[in-house]
């Protein structure tokens, strides 16, 4: 028997998708401060998730991989976004930060479709390739196209689409871990 908490880095990652996606829809804001608590906790969740997953490899195989590195990542980007919002600091070194962040995404989920890795490759896939796309995407839209509105919908677009890849395959796998792990016990 192994521990499973993918479930719980997924939904995780939703509601950081959501509050990012919400941030680039009202245009980065005008009170960005008021944004440090979310990205703060949804930052916190995934680093301590996925360091747990990096150093222990609790689950089989590459999903560690997958999973863990790319959850310690995305923790990492949403703590350094909630400390320079709350210090008034600029974004753009924690969006140059997102954009290697969003290749190795993209990179991950070309792979996991490849390998026919997961119940649902190609939605897992689809779901890493647009999550990163946000990464990658970052840097010029905080640069160059900030306040281009049409811009910021389509971003705000596929970091949505990306949250409920997740959400369906994190809810997915609430409801199936109930039934596989009921009658898990831990040893005496």
């Amino acid at each position: 028997m192994f521990v499973n908490y993918i479930a719980l880095m997924l939904i995780n990652m939703v509601a950081g998708l959501v509050m990012l996606a919400t941030f680039v829809y009202q245009g980065f804001d005008s009170n960005p401060k008021r944004w440090v608590p979310g990205f703060g906790m949804t930052g916190a969740i995934a680093l301590i998730t996925g360091l747990h997953m990096v150093l222990t490899w609790p689950v089989r195989g590459s999903f560690n991989i997958a999973f863990g590195e790319t959850t310690v990542l995305f923790g990492i980007l949403f703590l350094a976004t909630a400390v320079a919002l709350a210090m008034s600091w600029g974004l753009l070194s924690v969006a140059i930060y997102a954009f290697f962040v969003g290749l190795t995404s993209i990179l991950i989920g070309l792979r996991l479709i490849t390998l026919d890795l997961t119940r649902r490759p190609l939605i897992s896939g689809l779901g890493f390739v647009l999550t990163g796309l946000g990464g990658v995407l970052a840097a010029p839209t905080l640069l160059y196209l900030k306040d281009n509105r049409p811009w910021r919908l389509l971003g705000t677009a596929v970091l949505l689409i990306a949250a409920l890849i997740w959400a369906f395959t994190g809810y997915m796998a609430y409801w199936g871990h109930m039934e596989q792990f009921q009658d898990w016990q831990p040893m005496p």
